[in-house]
Parts: C-alpha cells; sequence; structure tokens
C-alpha cells in the first residue's frame, strides 16, 4: 500500500509539474531574438498544431504542446496565414491571439504624386521590397486595365499614389494590383460625381484623360492651379498648338535611361511619341501617376483663354492669354531669378515735362 501511495504522488506531482510547466508556457513571454528579428511564414491551410510546431521551431513559443492546448480552447479562431514579424518575447496567450487576428506584418509604401513606374521601382527596391526590374516587368503588363483602357501599354499612370501596406517579400504583380484597384476605386467615385452646371459629357476616353492628369500633374505642385494648368493644354489642343511640356520630354529621356537632371535644348528635339515639342496633340500614354486632383482638373479643367505659363519662382505659375503676355511674364521670371523685382520700376518723369503737366492740370 505504501508503494502505491508513493506511486500515485510521483504521478501527481508528475502531473502537477507538467501543468506547471504548460502554465508557464503559455502566461511567461519567451524568446530571444536578433536586433532585426524574426519572420515566420504561416502556410494557408496550416493545423494549430503545425503551426505551434514551426513557432516552436523559430523560438518564438517556449512549447508547441502548451500552445496548442491552449489554442483547442478557442476552437473557434485558428492562425491566419500569412507572415508573422518578432522582435521581441511575447507570452504564448499573445502569439496565439497575434496569429488568431490575423496581424501579419505590413511595410507602409508611399506612391508620391506624379513619380513615374521608374520612380516606383527604385523606391521598391531602396526599401528592400522588391528589384526594380520585377516591379517594372509588372507595371509593363497592362492586362490589369484592358477594360478600362485598352489603348495603354503600360500601367503608367494608373498606379494610384497612396500609402500601402505591404508584406515583406510582396509579389510585383500584386503590388501593382493594389494599386490599379486603388485607382479604380478613385475614378469610379469621380464619376459617380455630377458634373459642374456647364461642363460637357465627360465622354473622353480615360486614357487621354489620365495622360493629360499625368502632365499636369508634372507641371504644379499646387491643387489650386491644376484646373489652370489643365486650361492651357486643353486650350493648345483645340488651337492645334504643340503642348510643349518639358515633362514630356523628361519622360522621353527616362524611357532610354538618358536623362541626366537637366534638359538641353538639344533633347527638346530628341525622336520621341512622348516630345511635345516635335510631336502635336497629347503623349501616346502617361508620363507619371496623378493624384485625385489632377484627374478632376483633367475632367475638368478651369475655363480660361489661357495659352501660356511660366513659373514664378514661388513654386507657382505666371498666365498669359498672348504671346506678348508670355514674353513679359518669362521676363518677371529672370528677374525675380536674380533677386529683382517682377515688375520694372516706372521711368522717372523729366522735370520741364512734370511741370508743363502740372500747368495743364491747373486749366
Amino acid at each position: 500500500m505504501k508503494a502505491f501511495a508513493i506511486i500515485v504522488l510521483i504521478i501527481l506531482l508528475a502531473a502537477g509539474a507538467v501543468a506547471g510547466y504548460l502554465w508557464y508556457s503559455i502566461e511567461k513571454p519567451f524568446g530571444a531574438f536578433p536586433p532585426e528579428g524574426i519572420f515566420v511564414e504561416i502556410p494557408h491551410g496550416a493545423s494549430r498544431r503545425a503551426a505551434a510546431q514551426l513557432l516552436e521551431k523559430e523560438g518564438v513559443i517556449r512549447s508547441a504542446i502548451a500552445f496548442e492546448l491552449y489554442a483547442r480552447r478557442h476552437p473557434k479562431r485558428t492562425p491566419a496565414a500569412g507572415e508573422y514579424f518578432f522582435d521581441h518575447p511575447l507570452t504564448g496567450k499573445d502569439v496565439f491571439w497575434k496569429l488568431a487576428n490575423g496581424e501579419v506584418f505590413q511595410q507602409p509604401f508611399t506612391v508620391r504624386e506624379g513619380q513615374t513606374m521608374y520612380d516606383i521601382a527604385r523606391a521598391l527596391e531602396a526599401a528592400k521590397i522588391m528589384p526594380a526590374d520585377d516591379f517594372l516587368k509588372a507595371a509593363g503588363d497592362p492586362a490589369l486595365i484592358s477594360d478600362i483602357a485598352p489603348h495603354a501599354t503600360t500601367l503608367e499612370g494608373f498606379l494610384f499614389p497612396a500609402t500601402y501596406e505591404l508584406p515583406h517579400h510582396p509579389a510585383a504583380a500584386d503590388v501593382t494590383r493594389m494599386m490599379v484597384r486603388k485607382f479604380r476605386e478613385t475614378i469610379k467615385q469621380i464619376y459617380a460625381e455630377d458634373p459642374a452646371p456647364g461642363v460637357p459629357a465627360r465622354s473622353t476616353p480615360l486614357l487621354s484623360t489620365v495622360t493629360l492628369a499625368s502632365l499636369v500633374e508634372r507641371e504644379t505642385p499646387k491643387p489650386d492651379e491644376r484646373p489652370l494648368v489643365a486650361s492651357v493644354y486643353d486650350n493648345r489642343l483645340k488651337n492645334r498648338m504643340l503642348l510643349q511640356c518639358d515633362p514630356t520630354v523628361i519622360y522621353a529621356l527616362e524611357q532610354t535611361g538618358s536623362y541626366k537632371g537637366t534638359l538641353t535644348l538639344k533633347d527638346l528635339h530628341i525622336d520621341s511619341p512622348y516630345n511635345t515639342y516635335v510631336h502635336a496633340g497629347l503623349p501616346p500614354g502617361p508620363i507619371g501617376n496623378p493624384g485625385e486632383a489632377s484627374l478632376r482638373a483633367a475632367l475638368d479643367p478651369a475655363q480660361t483663354e489661357f495659352l501660356y505659363f511660366v513659373a514664378n519662382t514661388e513654386g507657382g505659375h505666371f498666365f498669359a492669354s498672348t504671346l506678348a503676355e508670355h514674353n513679359k511674364n518669362v521676363a518677371k521670371y529672370h528677374r525675380l531669378l536674380k533677386g529683382e523685382p517682377a515688375e520694372l520700376p516706372e521711368p522717372p518723369v523729366r522735370k520741364k515735362h512734370a511741370a508743363r503737366m502740372a500747368r495743364k492740370g491747373k486749366r
């Protein structure tokens, strides 16, 4: 009897020790992580047991058995597939709920208004998200927009500027799909709104609208100026004038990797369908990715007679309806660059002339 009692006691002590260890494993933080942290990929369809074993192998939890037992207490919650990031010790419970709530790793990536697909590709590579060539290959396939822009040759113009939450190593096709989806949502919202009174029906092909918007986006950073810039290009198109848009030439040079940061007179004569100093009308496609304000400006340009604009050295522009006015504005621009007043001072009035004018005024 005594021996039996000892055995029972040993069993109870062992069971208590196991229970204590399981409790400790699920309740107390565990893990020693390198400064850069670690990523754990939970595959689609992974069971609680498979997830637990993977987490224990990677050093995220103390005990796979304790984790699985705790998970079984919550039968309606299962680990969501995805990549998870761990950089500090967590309790087994915290790890379970991190997976059950699908708190997968996400990194913010921002596409700025006016960026080209080449800019985006370089930024993705600089952020160590993916090689630039991978993104450019995906962006070069227009299949995602074939229904709304059948003549587009790439996704340029449809990679909507916004901040996106990306996984650790996303597929390039998934990233372009996110950006195009955001574009579709935005343009749908714009089209759903009634045009302003007097604005003709929006029957212009979407590719042309986005192309015009991309020119507007690259020309001015000021939202309030975008309808004015759009009106200049709209008026030039109606008057069959060359658009003479510098950013289109820059884009043509970027396509061949020959843009050096500044334009030369020689550049303005390059043979490219994107060169609006040589070819009439809009370029064959967008030269960047416009934001909502530029899309709205392209759809509803301001009603003006402006045909010209030039920078004013303060981030905005001087607008003009005639070449003579434009030349005066160009002179203003050059004076401002020199630190001189924009307007020329009035010429001094000679004393005799002033006296004669005074006498006339007394009569």
